[in-house]
């Protein structure tokens, strides 16, 4: 059942544009956002970092220091399942199925520029410019602006598909040890059951496949659930609408 309010939380959040094409993969995260008690300091999640925000505020923005605050990322709005919904009846309206979590939220992946450095960021609430007031760690530059900060720890990376041996696609997939971990694409129809990664060292899940030369589209699976590439930045959408990465054999 709970898989199942995940996905549903997750069409919500594509039909109401809280996942972009450019961060279509921040489904990933949305079970981690349910298991918090409500916003507050950032957070490093696998090879992200989690920014959360009370959703009273009417719209909240990022910025950050390495790119000279010259972009600006908005957060969106996580919504959960109504508990209290119930069936509704003829000539009454229908329950609201879903309810604000009290989070607003945005994923940052981390450059690897930034491996063990420290990730500078300003706020845009409601139209003004601040420093989180959730996260303590800030730091004021010599004109008296302050800057939030976050340290960043060496993170441990998957390796691109590129990387195999010539004629092949590597494919690697961390998760905990003594998992299932498959992966799929256009050289085998889409089979999830094909072709599954070995545990080749605690959390590592690896397999090299031998391909002819050309361009494969392709997804891992784990716990019944669809994960592109996050390694490989290389993605495509097919018919259906579906994402999925991509990588070349020469």
């Amino acid at each position: 059942m709970k898989k199942f309010f995940i996905v549903i939380i997750t069409l919500l959040m594509a039909i109401i544009g809280t996942i972009g094409a450019d961060d279509s993969d921040s489904y990933r995260f949305v079970d981690h956002l349910l298991r918090r008690s409500g916003p507050g300091k950032p957070e490093i999640v696998a090879d992200s970092v989690v920014f959360t925000a009370p959703s009273s505020y009417r719209r909240v923005g990022i910025a950050f220091g390495h790119e000279g605050f010259g972009k600006i990322y908005w957060f969106r709005k996580l919504m959960i399942p109504n508990e209290e919904a119930s069936p509704w009846i003829k000539d009454k309206p229908p329950p609201d199925m879903f309810r604000d979590s009290g989070m607003l939220f945005h994923v940052f992946p981390i450059p690897e520029t930034l491996d063990r450095g420290e990730l500078e960021y300003r706020l845009i609430i409601d139209g003004l410019w601040v420093r989180d007031p959730l996260n303590p760690d800030y730091k004021t530059d010599t004109s008296g602006i302050s800057k939030s900060v976050v340290s960043i720890p060496r993170i441990k990376r998957p390796d691109s598909p590129s990387r195999g041996p010539g004629g092949t696609l590597t494919f690697t997939f961390y998760a905990e040890s003594g998992e299932t971990v498959s992966v799929a694409g256009s050289f085998n129809n889409w089979d999830p059951f094909m072709y599954e990664l070995p545990e080749t060292s605690p959390g590592r899940y690896t397999l090299s496949l031998p391909l002819p030369p050309g361009v494969y589209q392709y997804a891992f699976f784990h716990r019944g659930e669809r994960f592109l590439d996050p390694s490989n930045p290389r993605r495509v959408y097919s018919r259906d609408g579906k994402a999925a990465s991509e990588a070349a054999v020469d």
